[in-house]
């Protein structure tokens, strides 16, 4: 017999002793079962009543971050309110842990390799966690109010990527015959924005803050103008009004170049201080120069019966970023 013939013979013969000590080990009894070192049930009426009242307090905290969010509260109490009922949280977890939770001390041997009865005493041990607490339905109701408390937490913020009035992405308060106001609420008249000025303007009856309440108010000479096809009519004697929220990141358009030499320098415009976005009054507030995607959305103006100005209809396009349309498309 050659060496390859004798090489091959011993590793079958190891391959054959391996695989029948496998089978031994797989069908011998453990050594020795499991040994409880220490087992402890610490829980107690008192103890639990505490670990139930946190988990209360947290579903309260959760809930007062839902009514704070409605109410367009500051973001220090949105997050106090929010930070109280996730701490609470923990707490709870903690003292329930230590103080609740049966305590056991365990030292067993490795278990052979698919030995019987292992699931069972899994199983057996699992069944052992609840013991010794007798306010077992108060805790469940309790961890239940806590998780819906802060499953209601995550979820309310959502609701604002929902389209709406006022208080969707891109949407806006404004609609025909809703009156334009000063930050002091006074009514803006014609007479109030001259040529070559222009105003901030919000929708009366709205919150101010919303990202689509603000407008520009410019005035210009009406013989320039020289709208988009459908937005004939939209000036009130060369008053034009358009979003205050630039299409390209969201900043302030604060800036106005209204030039005073018409035959050799661009015409007016409305310019955003964060990266020059630039927009053409006279056509639609179009993009001229920088990195806008979007003209500006325009407000259609018209007289109210008491001389002021009002919105005509709702604005043009949505108001914000250009790419917050992205995810409509």
């Amino acid at each position: 017999m050659g060496w390859p013939r004798r090489v091959a013979a011993g590793l079958a013969a190891v391959v054959i002793r391996r695989r029948a000590e496998a089978a031994v080990e797989q069908s011998a009894e453990p050594d020795s079962p499991e040994i409880v070192v220490e087992r402890v049930a610490p829980s107690t009426p008192r103890r639990e009543l505490v670990v139930a009242v946190l988990l209360f307090a947290a579903a309260l905290g959760f809930a007062a971050f839902a009514a704070a969010y409605g109410l367009s509260a500051s973001t220090q109490v949105l997050g106090a309110s929010l930070g109280i009922g996730l701490g609470l949280v923990a707490a709870a977890c903690v003292v329930a842990a230590k103080l609740v939770v049966v305590q056991e001390t365990i030292a067993e041997p490795r278990p052979p390799i698919r030995h019987p009865g292992v699931g069972e005493r899994v199983e057996g041990g699992l069944g052992q966690i609840g013991e010794g607490i007798d306010r077992r339905r108060l805790l469940g109701l309790a961890a239940t109010t806590a998780v819906a408390g802060l499953g209601a937490a995550a979820v309310v913020p959502m609701l604002s990527a929902a389209e709406g009035v006022g208080g969707g992405t891109g949407s806006s308060p404004w609609r025909a015959g809703t009156a334009l106001v000063d930050e002091h609420g006074a009514p803006i008249r014609p007479e109030d924005v001259i040529v070559g000025s222009f105003a901030t303007a919000f929708p009366k009856g709205s919150d101010p803050r919303e990202l689509g309440s603000p407008v520009v108010v410019v005035a210009v000479d009406p013989s320039m103008i020289r709208p988009p096809r459908g937005r004939e009519g939209w000036d009130v004697n060369g008053i034009l009004a358009f979003s205050k929220i630039c299409t390209h990141a969201g900043c302030a358009v604060a800036m106005l170049r209204y030039p005073l030499y018409q035959p050799s320098e661009p015409g007016p415009a409305l310019v955003c201080p964060c990266h020059y976005s630039t927009f053409d009054v006279l056509r639609g507030a179009a993009v001229e120069f920088g990195p806008a995607g979007r003209p500006l959305p325009q407000l259609p103006l018209r007289l109210a019966a008491d001389g002021s100005l009002e919105a005509a209809g709702p604005m043009s396009g949505p108001v914000g970023p250009a790419w917050w349309g992205v995810s409509r498309a």
